[in-house]
């Protein structure tokens, strides 16, 4: 029995990753759910660990330029990752784009299967949307009054959000009757509920992925961007709603 003991152990102790790490990811709050799933998934594939920091794109770059100790970033758009590389803090050649996101109007209270109609009609008294100036999906939302005519009309009756996550959370608590939020937050609630806004209303939302140049050297980091391309990931991303290119 000493024996089998021992046998087994070994055994464990050979299936486990040689050296588990850990990573620390910077990423988009529209993908909270999403990458707690897929870093659980990864943990589970190589033992690895991912410790998530969440919020609006914008704030997160300007963590990252003041020396926050992230590893990966994962953005809302194309831009800040770009600008990670050129400003010194991405690494060169590691960028991509690992979802397409869709901005969606959402209401659990008001049938919004006609959006443009509940915009244009502007019953509301409150509209969530996340800042334009940090959170790509807000801007989403914000071009999306643009090509409507509505910016004028509705702007006064905006609330803003501080990342796409509190917008959401101020049309679940009634804060606002609707608001523009991703497709991946809402997937599976009721057709009434949520609206797609045409994609020709505004820019397509690449979200890019980096390595940061304090993971350079982090074996995990590195893993975790590659798990993120995998197959097993890639179908977590389409299942949340998000396109790939």
């Amino acid at each position: 029995m000493r024996l089998a003991g021992i046998a087994l152990g070994l055994v464990m102790l050979a299936a486990a990753p040689a050296q588990a790490g850990t990573v620390s990811a910077a990423v988009a709050a529209n993908f909270t759910k999403v990458a707690e799933e897929i870093g659980a998934d990864f943990k589970a594939a190589t033992g690895h660990d991912v410790v998530f920091s969440f919020g609006a794109t914008g704030a997160l770059y300007t963590q990252i330029t003041q020396a926050a100790p992230f590893e990966v970033f994962l953005s809302a758009d194309d831009k800040r990752t770009k600008t990670a590389i050129e400003e010194g803090f991405g690494v060169e050649g590691t960028e991509f784009t690992y979802a397409m996101g869709k901005v969606v109007l959402y209401s659990p209270t008001i049938d919004v299967t006609d959006g443009a109609a509940v915009l244009a009609a502007n019953a509301f008294q409150h509209i969530a949307i996340a800042d334009p100036k940090t959170a790509p999906y807000g801007a989403a939302g914000m071009a999306v009054l643009e090509a409507f005519g509505l910016t004028d009309a509705v702007t006064p009756k905006v609330v803003t959000g501080e990342n796409i996550t509190q917008t959401l959370q101020f049309v679940e608590s009634g804060s606002a009757e609707l608001g523009f939020v991703a497709l991946s937050q809402v997937s599976g609630k009721p057709a009434a509920q949520v609206w797609r806004a045409p994609q020709e209303d505004y820019p397509a939302i690449r979200q890019n992925a980096v390595l940061l140049k304090t993971g350079a050297a982090n074996d995990a980091a590195k893993a975790f961007l590659d798990y993120l391309r995998s197959e097993p990931a890639i179908a977590v991303i389409k299942a949340a709603g998000y396109e790939l290119e």
